[in-house]
């Protein structure tokens, strides 16, 4: 009697502390009784004891292709319970997704041949078409975990409310679209990368006063998009990097792999600091974000026109700013517009000039806003970055030397005068391109850092792209503004370029591996910028590095025939995860497989890049790779040579030489 009342006031202290829970079974521990895996799993829950006024187990979901297990809403002693049950591999709490986004941050999509209609919130099977095949939303975990999704904050349904999902699957599979723009930036037609392609969208990211994803509804949806029989998923999102036996999207995309499907990931918007990629297992396509040839601005005019300087905005009105007079303080803090430095007196009707200050652009448009002049140009470092978000009053940024220019013809006109007219955009080789972008993820990867990451870059930066047209998508004095088009920055945007041309590939090379297809895009990559010069990165604007890119920008032209792959397969990743030091149960986790050992473990994975961590304090080191190469350029017989750029420091040799003469049957190893 003691021990029972003991136990049942446990359990009464633990029935507010219900949350969801991530359970990975052993199906080969099933008793025969029970048909199918989810019949087991609903019995094993129920028979789980209630706290008395307490509730019972919640169900969630059940996976059967992503992982074997399910989700559920336990108490502690619940999950204690549970834990002790025949066939238990491992528990993990639910865990919270960081969208990839560098302003609003929303629902991604995957490319896909099929899918499923669910009707829901402001949705019904007559949204869809030949291009929308399939919608589905999951979000019983994230209503799990006491976020309330509201009518006023997004849609309970497949619904894109935000517009994150209507982008990033527009560019990558998006019809051709004439007249597109933003609000009269980036004029022309617009084509997603593969835009013959078929989408299917499932929803896993939803909004309240922020927007969160659960692990539990991202495997459910990854779930259902290998039982659709996708042939890309690309997710833009990522959660914090972890052991790839506690990453939903690494376990997830391990089994879309081991179906065919080439599985593609932002590498996060958390740079420029080293070891902040995201989404870094080997078997995922790891995606930077990078500039493009593009850029958008105002025209300013200096007094009666005898000086034009161009400065950088995005204004989204074309209303002018004419002949107005400008406002350059008398003391450093009013001249660098600081917080509460400006005399609003002063400013009134005037477009304020503002020198380089202490704190950014944007802490310096806030003042200029709050003292109510009537617009602005900031000089400022041209490795500063500002989004959409950051145009709510008409201003633009120049450069250094061109604020310099501006700051002369101050001082030697007795009455300066400045016109800006906004909505002008510049295409074109003047413009270098690719750079890396200043928020793109660094390698290496916390995980492992024996493999390169991102794997390749792709464009990232002002991307042009559909959006919700019943949405405000930018606000600009007491004016919402309304549009069809964006631009939007961030690694969720570049992430649907690669999916594009993986769907090209796949639809020509359809016996091609997702290993093969990563492969095409890496050895075809770019390394020069449009101008000829080595990659550079926006912060500070230097040669960036393969942490920064990977194996360089995408060329898509290029990708299609390789020539050689490298190319991997299940068994190279679990004797990968095996020299990661990860126990048999761990693996199992992640591979789902009973019938396996770690007698050959292998951190060198048959993988395009190379990858070794020196130690600064010995003077020399050899490291030797082994890759196995396959010809998929033909029948004809070929001859291929290695030639290799060693960095600084370094020698390195090839051997043995190759020669092919067979399609995707002959390989060489070479060291």
């Amino acid at each position: 009697m003691i021990i029972l009342l003991s136990f049942e006031l446990v359990f009464s202290s633990e029935t507010d502390d219900r949350r969801p829970y991530i359970v990975h079974m052993d199906v080969s521990a099933m008793p025969a009784p029970f048909s199918t895996h989810e019949s087991w799993y609903l019995s094993m829950l129920s028979s789980l004891p209630t706290p008395s006024g307490g509730r019972a187990p919640t169900h969630l979901y059940t996976y059967t292709h992503v992982m074997h297990g399910f989700s559920a809403v336990l108490t502690p002693a619940q999950l204690r319970r549970l834990e002790r049950t025949e066939g238990h591999l491992a528990t993990y709490p639910e865990s919270y997704a960081q969208q990839e986004l560098s302003r609003r941050r929303h629902a991604s999509g995957a490319c896909s041949v099929e899918g499923e209609v669910r009707d829901g919130d402001a949705f019904n099977a007559s949204l869809c078409n030949r291009k929308l095949v399939g919608a589905r939303s999951f979000s019983k975990g994230l209503k799990h975990s006491g976020i309330s999704i509201s009518s006023d904050d997004d849609y309970d349904s497949p619904r894109d409310f935000y517009g994150h999902g209507s982008h990033t699957s527009s560019t990558a599979a998006g019809s051709r679209v004439p007249g597109a723009n933003y609000f009269g930036y980036a004029p022309g037609t617009a084509t997603g990368i593969a835009p013959l392609a078929r989408v299917a969208m499932y929803k896993a990211i939803f909004a309240d006063d922020d927007l969160n994803s659960a692990a539990t509804d991202v495997l459910a949806a990854m779930e259902q998009a290998i039982v659709d029989g996708v042939d890309v998923m690309s997710l833009s999102l990522g959660f914090p990097e972890s052991p790839y036996y506690l990453d939903v999207m690494a376990i997830g995309a391990f089994a879309a792999m081991e179906k065919g499907v080439f599985v593609v990931c932002s590498a996060g918007n958390s740079g420029p600091d080293a070891y902040s990629i995201f989404n870094g297992a080997p078997w995922i396509t790891t995606v930077g974000a990078g500039t493009i040839d593009r850029d958008y601005y105002a025209n300013i005019t200096l007094g009666s026109g005898v000086k034009g300087l161009r400065g950088r905005s995005i204004y989204p009105k074309s209303t002018p700013l004419s002949n107005l007079a400008i406002y350059y303080g008398s003391s450093s803090k009013q001249r660098k517009c600081n917080s509460d430095s400006l005399d609003k007196k002063r400013v009134a009707g005037k477009i304020v000039f503002c020198s380089a200050g202490d704190y950014g652009a944007r802490a310096q448009l806030s003042e200029v806003q709050s003292s109510g002049a009537l617009g602005a140009v900031i000089a400022t470092d041209e490795g500063e970055q500002l989004d959409i978000d950051d145009f709510y009053m008409p201003f633009a940024t120049v450069g250094l030397s061109d604020g310099e220019v501006i700051r002369k013809f101050i001082a030697g006109t007795k009455a300066p005068r400045m016109s800006v007219r906004f909505g002008a955009t510049q295409l074109g080789p003047t413009i270098p391109a690719p750079q890396v972008a200043y928020f793109s993820s660094r390698g290496p990867s916390p995980a492992s850092s024996s493999i390169l990451k991102p794997d390749v870059l792709a464009p990232g930066v002002d991307i042009l792209a559909a959006w919700v047209p019943n949405r405000p998508f930018v606000e600009v004095g007491n004016d919402n503004l309304y549009t069809d088009y964006a631009l939007v920055s961030g690694t969720s945007m570049s992430s649907p370029h690669i999916a594009g041309v993986a769907a090209m590939l796949r639809s020509i090379h359809k016996d091609w591996s997702p290993a093969a297809i990563r492969s095409a895009m890496m050895t075809t990559a770019d390394l020069v910028d449009n101008t000829g010069r080595p990659i550079t990165d926006m912060v500070g604007g230097s040669a960036a590095s393969p942490l920064d890119f990977g194996a360089g920008h995408m060329n898509p032209n290029r990708a299609m025939d390789p020539g050689l792959v490298y190319d991997s397969g299940s068994e190279d990743y679990i004797e990968f995860l095996c020299g990661l030091g990860y126990t048999n149960q761990q693996i199992k986790v992640i591979t789902k497989r009973r019938d396996f050992a770690c007698s050959k473990a292998n951190l060198d994975l048959n993988y395009p890049s190379f990858m070794v961590i020196l130690n600064k304090t010995t003077n020399s080191a050899t490291r030797t790779f082994k890759r196995v190469l396959t010809s998929v350029g033909g029948s004809s017989p070929s001859r291929y040579k290695a030639v290799v750029n060693a960095p600084t420091g370094m020698k390195v040799a090839v051997a043995p030489a190759c020669w092919f003469s067979e399609t995707m049957v002959a390989n060489s190893s070479s060291n």
